[in-house]
């Protein structure tokens, strides 16, 4: 797609400080996105809104949880001051934690699945009377493989906050599909992000990587160019869907 047919267009990216939100913060700039950025992460944002900004795009950040409602309505409004409304919201936002089901605390687990669940919800309600106002949106939310199957690394919170995530994307776009706003749902299976570098060794990564048939871990950028597509009016027929992206994995 041109540049030129997404220029101008208003997009809010959550968890966009690092990994898969950066990267498709990244490409949004560079297809004439104005953004807005959000994590709970305000450096890491900040560092994020720099290199953007760097290119001569427009972008502001918006620091806060997605969790809170409060939080949430004041990023849109950001947004909307900024910028005069909300074309696409990309619900990135997300935590992985590794833990075992015997060893998970009420609080670890209603953190998981805040961060994914209720955040997608939270983001999703806000934004859309500003889309239903003007006959077009795109919410994307970056579910993950997980959702589909079990989490490869995650705990049993991770599997349900993003298993979650795709039943919001399927009952959002029933409601949504007729005022012109399409939701869908990428599932990544294991990208090459800092979460997973962090979360396991090399060593694992290596052996994780020679049992799937595309024998490597997938790049954020290859995730950010599969929400893009969804993002633009050439996925206009595409709603409702979970859209995987996972070498292959779960076809084993």
């Amino acid at each position: 797609m041109k540049a030129s047919d997404c220029e101008g267009r208003v997009a809010i990216i959550t968890g966009a400080a690092r990994g898969m939100g950066a990267a498709i913060a990244r490409l949004f700039a560079a297809h004439g996105f104005y953004l807005c950025l959000n994590d709970v992460d305000e450096v890491g944002i900040g560092s994020t809104k720099s290199q953007i900004s760097s290119g001569g795009a427009r972008v502001i950040r918006q620091a806060g949880s997605v969790a809170s409602e409060s939080s949430v309505k004041a990023m849109v409004q950001a947004a909307v001051r900024e910028f005069g409304t909300v074309h696409i919201l990309v619900n990135n936002a997300g935590v992985l934690k590794p833990t075992r089901v015997e060893k998970i605390t009420e609080k670890e687990f209603d953190f998981v699945m805040n961060a994914s669940a209720k955040g997608c919800f939270l983001c999703s309600r806000e934004v859309i009377p500003h889309m239903k106002k003007q006959g077009w949106g795109r919410i994307v939310n970056i579910s993950s493989s997980a959702g589909r199957s079990t989490s490869t690394l995650g705990g049993c919170h991770y599997t349900a906050a993003k298993a979650a995530m795709l039943g919001l994307t399927r009952a959002i776009a029933k409601e949504a599909g007729p005022f012109g706003i399409t939701v869908n749902a990428v599932c990544p299976g294991l990208i090459d992000t800092e979460m997973v570098r962090h979360t396991i060794s090399s060593g694992q990564i290596k052996r994780f990587e020679k049992s799937f048939p595309i024998p490597r871990l997938g790049k954020p950028e290859e995730v950010a160019k599969l929400a893009l597509f969804l993002a633009s009016d050439e996925s206009a027929y595409i709603t409702g869907a979970s859209i995987d992206i996972n070498g292959g994995d779960l076809m084993m």
